[in-house]
């Protein structure tokens, strides 16, 4: 036998916003504690202001010291004690302008030795800086390790795609040799039919290999540079998509094999998001290099997107991965689009860049 459990049926209390809720239960001490929330310089100005100026109350009431004279010493004590003031909390400036510039992403940040910092403060700046010693330690970790993983994912591909072109694609174009002379001897109308068949499935399936060995590592960006892969990179994505890809880059351009090939990366992945995403009509591509910089932008007429919700999205690998292998080098990657306004990306990197040997393989 069931026993039912009773239902309360009273209606429930009004929902009240909670922020609307504390700050309503937290008006007295908030008012009551804003003085004190004060920036310390003020607050010690202040106190040592109300000291001097019941002192001169107490002066004025008591005694019978000249008022004009009297305000006068007052003001000067109090502009003494307002510099005073100032001298003693510079160690603390200099510790928030150490923490900002990091912020800002200044690593090298430090926080100096100063004449006016008392013993706890000099331990805290001193602590403050070894963290920073081991945060930039870390990092240059991080930074190895990424650089040999890149690195060793490249020289993967290149391999990969050395193998599909040199054996692979051979084998291929070796059969469709063979099915063509097959079916060009082919009495049976019906076997000649099919083939003819196997002989294009053969000549397509030969084409998607050579441009897979191109798409894992382009051969001509190693034999004629950064310019004439991006053409070709243009050339194969607008015969596939049909959309206008331009390249304006000047001729006869030179870039170390570690730049061209960041480059590259990053002008790839525009393209290929563009193509999958933006559903755009015309992409451009326009490369320009000055003696210390190399400067790539890639603009597309697109649907666009909400950076900061790509993001925090983790299929946003695409645009992580630009961004670190631009950083890498010690390069600038920047990116301006909002939804319905397409999409322009800019890499610069240094014509300084170390020239990892990407093509090499273990």
């Amino acid at each position: 036998m069931s026993i039912p459990f009773p239902v309360n049926t009273a209606p429930r209390p009004a929902a009240v916003p909670l922020e609307r809720g504390r700050r309503g239960a937290d008006d007295g001490p908030i008012i009551r504690l804003a003085a004190l929330r004060a920036p310390l310089v003020v607050k010690l100005f202040g106190a040592n202001l109300l000291v001097v100026a019941l002192l001169v109350v107490a002066l004025i009431r008591w005694t019978v010291v000249p008022v004009g004279p009297l305000l006068g010493v007052a003001a000067a004590v109090v502009a003494l004690h307002l510099v005073l003031v100032l001298v003693a909390l510079r160690p603390i400036r200099d510790l928030e302008n150490a923490a900002s510039r990091v912020w800002r992403g200044d690593f090298g940040a430090r926080v100096a030795r100063s004449a006016f910092a008392d013993r706890d403060v000099v331990r805290v700046g001193a602590m403050f800086n070894t963290l920073l010693d081991g945060l930039v330690s870390d990092r240059a970790k991080m930074r190895a390790l990424a650089t040999e993983v890149i690195a060793v994912g490249d020289r993967e591909r290149a391999a990969l795609a050395r193998e599909l072109h040199d054996s692979t694609a051979q084998r291929m174009a070796a059969l469709l040799m063979q099915l063509s002379a097959a079916a060009r001897d082919a009495r049976d109308p019906a076997l000649a039919a099919r083939l003819e068949a196997a002989r294009d499935a053969a000549a397509e399936l030969t084409e998607e290999v050579r441009l897979l060995s191109h798409t894992l590592h382009p051969r001509v960006l190693d034999d004629l540079g950064l310019v004439p892969a991006l053409e070709k990179l243009a050339r194969d994505t607008a015969a596939g998509s049909g959309i206008r890809i331009d390249v304006n880059a000047p001729r006869g351009v030179s870039l170390p094999h570690g730049a061209a090939s960041v480059l590259y990366r990053v002008a790839q992945e525009a393209v290929r998001n563009a193509v999958r995403h933006a559903g755009p009509r015309r992409i451009t591509l326009v490369v320009s290099v000055d003696e210390s910089t190399a400067r790539l932008q890639v603009r597309d007429d697109g649907a666009g997107f909400d950076l900061a919700a790509a993001d925090r999205r983790r299929g946003g690998m695409g645009l992580l991965s630009m961004r670190e292998r631009v950083a890498l080098v010690d390069g600038q990657l920047h990116i301006a689009t909002a939804p319905g306004s397409g999409t322009t990306l800019v890499a610069t990197v240094p014509m300084a860049t170390d020239d990892v040997d990407f093509r090499r393989v273990e």
